[in-house]
């Protein structure tokens, strides 16, 4: 079995969501078959035998489903071992999956065994017993008695009692024991109410497109009024962890490629630039041919959903998360109303195929910064500063997003015109007005000067007017712009618009600065202007020219709108007959279009020499970063895009969750649209050796979470194909689009069916738990997490505050623990500055806090195996402890049944022993708190002795 399931199952088979619907109606597109009666029951036996007479035995049950078709036995569930008890009494449940639907002609099998050890390897078969659904239905009470039959068939080895799981009271009884004469109860059953389902999600039948092959348990627990209470887990692969990577690497294959058709448009540049020019296209060529390498791979793979960490060195699965799943436990407490709790597990985003030998990402970038300047020497390349790259990188996303923008708004100006609409034609003035200015004042920067100017510098034939100046210094003593004036005089919000008669006069001042370069030979289009004629000085006023020239294009055209305007209002004044009638055939519709089309098209014609000058411009910058970086910079770039996909992917998973599960819930949609949601990373990863690595990668690959954003669309169709999340952008910003189905999405917020952006506020805690932590803390140094954790909980404060101001409180989850989240927030700032060995208590607080943040939580470590599945089961259990009143007896009982539900295949995966790590044939870990997660196995503190003496010889020698 794959690695991702340890945390329900043993023996699992994939599983399909079972629908809440009865009438099998079809709802938002997503076809609910009629919902079988599900069924779930517990186990318990009577009188059992051990095969030594002196003992008593450790007792579990296997479950298996006879296949009407082919013949065979299907097991899928097993209960936990119960120790030394001849009368045991199953907290572990059994819930029937989809694709064996409990029809009244189901078989079932069950089989006892007595554990000789936890690790079954020497169990012992005492009986079975088999019956059908129908038998249980129509049983008494629901429940059925049954004799254990040896191999033989003649022996009774005891008897097993099957009982539909039923909610109510039930006496104070020894646990360890089961009585069948209490009291029926005649309370609804659990599994006939929709609400209970075990897959229902809510009723909300979205998970189809995202979620998929649930795995199920369930599982009964007393509580501290000896009531019982029903907890599900279920868990889920995600689909994205495949689509959401694969997308964007198209992403990355086409910014690349755009990149180096740039390059190419730049002109013809000196020999010196030419050739690096010519590298950088080459280097770029490799990573665009290595995605498509990597993309084609990924193509081929079909069915799986997610990757398991025995594959997490692949080069062809690099961009793909390790073991992302979902989880969520589901509570039914008598006479309360459901509560339900998720998670997400993923293994550390980083790249594992690269390799940790020079460290992670966050070491790496700063040693790259540190040397580039000296790089910049050696290839005698222009130095630009990491802002003024990603200023760079600013201006053409905007660019790349307004230009086409403005493109569209001016035609619908021209459509409204046509139309002789006046509220259109001002509506549509409007926006034109507000993304023209939004458009001059991002290339309202002095980079863009500095670097026509060296572009210049850069083509043959540059003549300068002082050879002793560099290109950078030409770019500092430059004309200025006074920075207090805005060059959009006649935009909404400035001075007021100009006469008709100023207009004239602008408008020709723009068509004379722009013919102005065009030379003798006629106009030439637009395009050419980009090279500067080598034998002439560079004029270092014309980039200032060409800028304003956007505004007063603009100014001319809401000139001649509200002229029109003014004399189409002068026209409703009455008059007599014949002079209306003279307006009207004097003047048609078609005369405003007539009349604003050439300073329309005009305005359109400077933004896009605008666009091109700039584009140029800040490619050159570009060049110089890519330049100065060979060959660093490119393979950075590569192991920052496979971090960045990992994390990407885990994100869209727990965003999309997250978003179904709080659909309806008003304050949970407002506090979304209104400042966004918290992602809380916790990450158990060591600061030894590669992990140290692993948590460098996964910083910065969190922290680039901050350039994403969502949006909630409304879907093409209600196809499962078309609710698919889709991610668009650059490498500098991307928006996730997730897809909702028409009626589903028109009982939003109306700012969000707007298309309004939604922000997610990534944080990430980590505390190393595992003995090579126990070796850092005491040789090696810890201050990465120590400053992961402070930044973080500064991001996580500055987070709350801005929630505080604009959301209600009341909008968000209450809880049985009352603690004040201010409260928490002083408590988890002492934690984080105070010096104390593996502090859980920092991710026990963020986790808190979260939640009740209305977060997305997330929780990882290596492999998201061993040392994620023991935090994840820890803290279930103690949200049943405080939130559910699970009875202190119960705890650790809970704790090992969600524990011990591990497979052979699963324990016979597991590469690397991870801190704590539970399983069947680890009797001595086996109750496991929170302290014992930081106490190290016999052998490795042999290890651990070794290497103390060996450090204190080197210290005295």
């Amino acid at each position: 079995m794959e690695d991702g399931t340890q945390h329900l199952g043993h023996c699992m088979v994939d599983m399909k969501e079972l629908s809440a619907n009865p009438e099998g109606l079809t709802a938002a597109g997503v076809i609910l078959t009629p919902k079988l009666p599900q069924v779930e029951f517990s186990l318990a036996c009577n009188d059992l035998v051990a095969s030594g007479r002196d003992r008593k035995p450790n007792a579990l049950v296997q479950v298996a489903v006879i296949d009407p078709h082919k013949q065979h036995l299907i097991t899928y569930a097993c209960t936990e071992i119960v120790e030394a008890n001849k009368d045991p009494l199953f907290l572990t449940g059994v819930t029937f999956p989809s694709e064996h639907p409990a029809s009244p002609e189901t078989l079932v099998k069950l089989t006892v065994y007595d554990a000789k050890d936890k690790s079954q390897e020497s169990s012992s078969f005492l009986g079975s017993a088999t019956f059908s659904v129908g038998d249980l239905l129509r049983a008494k009470d629901e429940r059925l008695t049954l004799s254990l039959r040896s191999s033989d068939g003649v022996c009774t080895a005891g008897t097993v009692v099957v009982s539909r799981l039923k909610m109510g009271e039930m006496e104070e009884v020894d646990v360890d024991h089961i009585t069948t004469d209490i009291p029926s109860q005649k309370c609804p059953l659990v599994c006939e109410s929709a609400s209970h389902g075990c897959v229902d999600r809510e009723k909300n039948p979205l998970t189809g497109p995202v979620f998929k092959n649930p795995v199920c348990k369930v599982y009964r627990f007393q509580t501290v009024d000896s009531k019982w209470m029903l907890v599900r887990e279920q868990m889920e692969e995600c689909t994205l962890s495949f689509s959401i990577p694969k997308q964007l690497l198209s992403l990355y294959i086409q910014e690349d490629m755009s990149r180096v058709q740039d390059l190419r448009e730049l002109g013809e540049l000196s020999p010196h630039w030419d050739n690096l020019r010519k590298e950088v296209m080459t280097r770029y060529g490799g990573i665009i041919s290595s995605y498509q390498e990597t993309l084609a791979e990924l193509d081929k793979i079909t069915g799986r959903s997610f990757k398991p960490s025995c594959c997490k060195a692949q080069k062809s699965l690099e961009f793909i998360p390790i073991n992302l799943h979902t989880q969520r436990m589901r509570v039914t407490c008598p006479r309360k109303t459901d509560a339900f709790y998720d998670i997400v597990t993923v293994g550390a985003p980083a790249a594992h195929f690269q390799g940790f030998k020079c460290g992670g990402l966050q070491r790496l970038l700063s040693r790259y910064e540190s040397e580039k300047k000296s790089f910049s020497t050696a290839y005698q390349c222009i130095y630009y500063s990491p802002e003024h790259t990603a200023k760079a990188q600013e201006v053409l996303s905007t660019m790349n997003l307004l230009q086409p923008l403005i493109a569209s708004l001016a035609d619908q100006l021209l459509q409204a015109a046509q139309e002789h609409s006046s509220t259109g034609i001002k509506e549509a003035l409007k926006n034109l007005s507000d993304k023209t200015e939004q458009f001059v004042h991002t290339l309202k920067d002095e980079l863009v000067k500095s670097a026509l100017l060296a572009l210049h510098t850069a083509q043959p034939g540059y003549v300068s007017k002082n050879q002793k100046q560099t290109p950078v210094q030409a770019g500092q003593h430059q004309g200025h712009i006074h920075q207090n004036q805005s060059p959009v005089q006649g935009l909404p919000g400035h001075s007021p618009a100009m006469s008709v008669t100023e207009s004239t006069v602008v408008c020709n001042n723009v068509e004379g600065s722009q013919t102005t370069t065009r030379g003798e030979g006629g106009p030439l289009p637009l395009k050419h202007q980009d090279s500067i004629p080598h034998h002439k000085e560079y004029d270092e006023e014309e980039w200032d020219r060409v800028w304003a020239n956007v505004a007063k294009c603009l100014n001319c055209v809401i000139a001649m709108v509200d002229k029109l305007q003014e004399e189409d209002n002068s026209k409703q004044e009455p008059a007599p007959e014949q002079q209306l009638a003279d307006v009207i055939t004097s003047h048609n519709p078609g005369d405003w279009r007539e009349q604003l089309c050439p300073l329309v098209t005009r305005l359109k014609e400077c933004v896009m020499e605008v666009v091109e000058k700039a584009k140029k411009a800040m490619t050159f910058v570009l060049l110089q970063e890519a330049a100065c970086s060979i060959p660093q910079g490119f393979l950075l770039q590569q192991r920052r895009d496979v971090v960045f996909s990992q994390a990407l992917a885990a994100l869209a998973c727990g965003f999309t969750m997250r978003l179904y599960a709080g659909m309806q819930d008003k304050g949970f949609m407002r506090q979304l649209h209104l400042v966004g949601l918290v992602a809380q990373f916790e990450s158990l990863l060591s600061t030894y050796s590669e992990e140290i690595g692993m948590l460098e990668d996964m910083e910065v690959g969190i922290s680039d979470l901050q350039r994403v954003v969502f949006k909630i669309t409304e879907a093409k169709t209600d196809d499962l194909s078309d609710l698919q999340p889709l991610v668009c952008g650059r490498r500098d910003h991307f928006t996730v689009e997730v897809p909702l189905p028409r009626l589903v999405f028109q009982t939003l917020p109306e700012e969000i069916k707007e298309g309004k952006p939604l922000r997610v506020f990534p944080v990430l805690f980590n505390v190393g738990i595992n003995e090579q932590q126990t070796i850092a803390e005491r040789f090696g140094d810890i201050s990465l997490q120590e400053r992961i954790n402070q930044k973080n909980f500064e991001m996580l404060e500055a987070y709350y505050k801005s929630l505080s101001e604009k959301v209600p409180l009341e909008c968000l989850p209450c809880f049985q623990t009352q603690t004040d989240i201010k409260e928490l927030l002083e408590t988890l700032g002492q934690n984080v500055v105070t010096k104390k060995r593996k502090n859980v208590e920092i991710l026990w607080i963020a986790g808190t806090i979260c939640r009740r943040l209305n977060g997305i939580r997330f929780t990882s470590c290596k492999s998201a195996k061993d040392r994620t599945s023991m935090s994840v089961t820890l803290e279930q259990c103690a949200l049943l402890r405080d939130e559910h009143q699970l009875s202190k007896d119960f705890f650790i009982r809970a704790l090992d049944c969600m524990r011990s539900q591990l497979t052979q295949g699963d324990i016979g995966q597991w590469e690397d022993p991870e801190a704590g790590a539970v399983t069947e044939n680890k009797p001595a870990s086996r109750h496991f708190y929170p302290i014992a997660l930081l106490l190290v196995s016999s052998h490795l503190l042999v290890v651990w002795l070794i290497l103390s003496l060996v450090f204190l010889l080197a210290k005295y020698q």
